[in-house]
């Protein structure tokens, strides 16, 4: 005696599903924080020579934070700005 199942069944999610999905919500979250990313600057504008940082930011800024200021983001080397302001692009014409 086995019956038919009624109406529309989805099918069993699996662990690797699962995993999966984790991942592809948890990843833009990791990668977007990472130091060195720098939202709508190129890398070149951001190598700054640490003697020559302009402070862009404030006590305790994030890197997010900083970013979303238009300046770049580097805690790599301390007593020197963290947050500061990059440089400016200069397009050549001929």
């Amino acid at each position: 005696m086995f019956s038919e199942p009624t109406g529309p069944q989805s099918p069993p999610v699996t662990m690797e599903a699962r995993k999966f999905w984790l991942l592809v919500m948890v990843l833009p979250l990791v990668s977007s924080s990472s130091t060195g990313q720098y939202v709508g600057l190129s890398p070149n504008q951001c190598k700054v020579p640490a003697k020559d940082r302009v402070d862009c930011g404030y006590p305790e800024v994030t890197p997010e934070q900083c970013n979303n200021r238009g300046c770049c983001f580097d805690s790599s080397i301390s007593g020197v700005p963290w947050c500061f302001k990059p440089l400016q692009e200069t397009e050549c014409t001929f």
